[in-house]
């Protein structure tokens, strides 16, 4: 049996639990699925999450590093924001942009400095979930705006 990797889980970095609990559970819709503390009065590590998106949260010094940006691909990106506009949170009331990448982006920032990417590709819906973008089947690299490389003719090889 070959290796197969399931899914990738990130860990982000916290400082306070009730803040964190506060911004995830409360405001984001996550639910905690599990809390660890090798003792009492020792820095917390959970897990939480919401639907397939699972996240680990931890107060570990070694663990994440603030400021880290997340890019979370999702279908329902407009009823995601309407929830979040209409909950009665002071600190964030997020909007939505157009990105170049075909798609739209809401970005939130927690309140430890990580940036959560909340991304939709234009034409995806339930029913339309690949993993590529829905434009052609493909994201568009950067080299498609370059000027396209130029092979050299057999004559003009150098010799070494």
């Amino acid at each position: 049996m070959s290796a197969q990797f399931l899914r990738t889980i990130p860990i982000l970095r916290i400082f306070d639990e009730q803040r964190a609990k506060e911004f995830y559970v409360g405001y984001l819709g996550f639910s905690v699925d599990w809390e660890h503390r090798f003792e009492p009065d020792t820095p917390l590590y959970m897990q939480i999450s919401r639907g397939p998106t699972v996240l680990h949260l931890s107060e570990h010094h070694g663990d994440g590093t603030p400021g880290t940006a997340l890019f979370l691909d999702m279908i329902g990106l407009e009823q995601f924001h309407n929830e979040l506009v209409g909950k009665p949170y002071k600190y964030y009331r997020p909007g939505i942009e157009a990105v170049p990448w075909n798609a739209r982006m809401m970005t939130i920032v927690d309140p430890f400095g990580n940036n959560l990417r909340f991304n939709q590709y234009n034409g995806h819906t339930e029913q339309n979930t690949r993993r590529e973008s829905p434009e052609n089947g493909k994201r568009q690299s950067k080299r498609s705006h370059r000027a396209p490389r130029r092979r050299p003719s057999r004559g003009s090889r150098s010799r070494a």
